[in-house]
């Protein structure tokens, strides 16, 4: 009763009072003195003494909360009972919360076509259909951060051909579902075009794909191309199946740090015909990893072309390839021709195969471990070490940079000059939009790896899915030990921030971001440029995003920086359109030899320097001057 009295009587002295802020401190109609923000302010003034402007780009990002949902949710977290509020929660300190899935359609009469769709959850749906055709047309495009959920897709349908175009394309933090798809169906086929294309972080999973399934044709085109991050996984694909064809054209084809898996594909089928064509074509440090693929199968033939070509480094794991197969046809052809190697294992590949099983492998590049593979019927060709392993003795040639490697997202420090013409890369920030949380609310949750599961209750995420998938991974970048000379944490509030950076460079500071998004993904001239701390080497604290349900940065410092603020001009009209800064790393001995900007640049580890502009919504403090 006590503190109800207490919220209350903060929330009418709030309302009565009208403190007012610098107009440069204060977002319109915010003059409440006991908000998250307003708190969030005074300690600014307070920890950073010289009385610069604070820029909107970072105040915007302060904390949204009232005074009163600031006060009830920090006692939720104290009590760990926050999740019972986790909707009105996300919504008020705009958080990165995945919704519910939306009304389950459970069956339908004729054939549907479904021309613009998004968060839907179905079940049972298309169970025992004869004939017909299902379409689906733009589902979830441009979203962010769809939940989907199929569950029960097509089931012991019967000449039933269901047909996705452009599914989830173009999408932020995609989480999509299928589960026991077209199990048990007999004929028909399943199409995917344009599957989760250009999408960020996407997070896809099949589970009991086509199981059971008898004649059956199921084909995928671009698939996830042009992804960035995110898993892919298959699970108990073909399996059980009798004369399924499946083919992948374009699987990952331009994707950057992807990880696919696929588990118990097409085990135990019969008269199996598999084609995975253009597979992990130019990715970047791919992740691919196939158990159990085919094993027990009876007469099947699988074929692999063109797969891991060109791309750079990355690691995929065969484990118990077509093992104790009978009467199998495998091959792989032009196999891992990447310019910059990766690791490839091989296990138990075609082991225990009886029969006239036949495999082979044609042009294939270095790196490779065979491990337990038939002695018999097993053929290896034309292996050809095509693959160029970078060191710090070497210099990477133009004509093998990768197209991921985009122009003008490194450069050298002497392009930072009055007159110069360079590209600009994409400087769009492409994370969810999501506010910082009031440290009285952040000191309460949990934050680290080996508290995972307390995190997953409080954010309701489910097991192996997008959520857990990022608070993992963005966990293990923050606790990992800093390199050489670097000075590292991960922040989740503005005071924290403001704490990290007057720790490494003292209260008198400034904080700089590039302007705005003009010339981005076009060529720029430079135009006049200002060395911070009149050009020489400086200390600097860099905060980059990550993805996490609140807005967190990765923040360090590391060690012999130069930074420049720059104006920048169109090349045609020289009128100014924006007002750049960029970083220089004169030190890069400890980066490793596989970067991307010596794969853009050329040379190695602390043979030059490298230039990189601040992105939008991240920032480099340095003393101010």
């Amino acid at each position: 009763m006590n503190e109800q009295l207490t919220l209350l009587c903060l929330f009418i002295l709030a309302s009565s009072l009208n403190v007012g802020f610098a107009d440069s401190d204060a977002v319109a109609g915010d003059k409440n003195p006991f908000t998250p923000k307003a708190f969030a302010i005074r300690y600014w003034d307070k920890e950073i003494r010289n009385g610069l402007p604070k820029p909107p780009f970072l105040l915007s990002k302060a904390s949204p909360l009232s005074a009163v949902d600031a006060a009830a949710f920090a006692k939720l977290a104290s009590s760990n009972t926050l999740s019972t509020r986790l909707p009105e929660f996300c919504s008020a300190a705009k958080l990165l919360c995945f919704r519910a899935v939306g009304p389950s359609l459970e069956k339908h009469d004729k054939d549907a076509n479904f021309a613009v769709y998004r968060d839907k959850n179905f079940t049972n749906y298309g169970t025992g259909r004869p004939g017909g055709v299902d379409s689906f047309k733009n589902y979830s495009e441009g979203e962010n951060i769809p939940v989907n959920d199929f569950r029960r897709y097509s089931r012991d349908s019967a000449g039933h051909k269901d047909s996705f175009a452009n599914y989830g394309t173009e999408g932020n933090v995609v989480d999509q579902s299928f589960h026991t798809y077209a199990a048990g169906a007999t004929g028909g086929a399943g199409e995917f075009k344009h599957y989760s294309g250009d999408t960020n972080v996407p997070n896809l999973q099949f589970t009991s794909y086509s199981d059971n399934g008898n004649g059956r044709t199921q084909s995928f085109s671009s698939y996830s191309e042009n992804g960035n991050a995110g898993e892919q996984s298959f699970t108990s694909y073909g399996k059980n199946g009798n004369g399924p064809t499946n083919d992948f054209s374009s699987y990952g084809t331009d994707s950057n740090v992807v990880g696919s898996g696929f588990s118990n594909y097409a085990e135990t089928s019969n008269a199996a015909n598999d084609t995975f064509k253009g597979y992990g074509i130019n990715m970047n440090n791919p992740t691919n990893t196939f158990s159990n693929y085919a094993a027990g199968g009876n007469g099947a033939t699988e074929s692999f072309s063109n797969y891991r070509d060109k791309a750079n480094v990355g690691a995929d794991s065969f484990t118990s390839y077509a093992k104790s197969s009978n009467a199998a046809k495998v091959g792989f052809n032009t196999y891992g021709k990447s310019f910059n190697e990766g690791t490839d294992t091989f296990t138990s590949y075609a082991k225990g195969s009886n029969g006239e099983t036949k495999v082979g492998f044609t042009s294939y590049g270095v790196n490779n471990t065979f491990k337990e593979y038939a002695k018999e019927g097993v053929s290896f060709a034309k292996y050809t070490n095509v693959s160029t392993t970078l060191s710090a003795s070497k210099t990477v040639s133009g004509s093998f940079v990768n197209k991921w490697v985009e122009p003008g997202k490194f450069f050298r420090e002497k392009m930072m000059k009055e007159g110069t013409v360079m590209p600009m890369p994409d400087i769009r920030d492409k994370m969810p939009k999501r506010s910082f949380l009031p440290r009285s609310i952040l000191s309460k949750l949990p934050f680290s790896s080996s508290k995972m599961n307390e995190l997953k209750q409080v954010f309701k995420a489910s097991d192996n899915g997008s959520m857990e998938s990022m608070m993992r991974d963005s966990l293990q970048e923050c606790e990992r030990v800093p390199s050489r000379g670097e000075t590292k944490r991960c922040i989740g509030s503005l005071e924290d921030m403001i704490d990290f950076a007057t720790s490494v460079l003292g209260r008198n500071i400034a904080v700089r971001t590039t302007q705005n998004l003009n010339g981005s993904k076009n060529k720029v001239m430079v135009g006049h440029v200002r060395g911070i701390n009149g050009g020489k080497v400086t200390q600097s604290v860099s905060c980059h995003q990550s993805l996490f349900p609140y807005l967190l940065y990765y923040c360090h410092s590391v060690p012999k920086v130069r930074v420049y603020e720059a104006d920048l001009l169109d090349p045609k009209t020289k009128a100014k359109i924006n007002h750049g800064v960029a970083i220089c790393h004169l030190d890069t001995s400890d980066w490793s030899p596989t970067h991307g900007a010596f794969l853009s640049l050329g040379s190695g580890p602390g043979r030059i320097e490298v230039c990189h502009w601040i992105f939008e919504n991240d920032m480099t403090w340095t003393i101010a001057d």
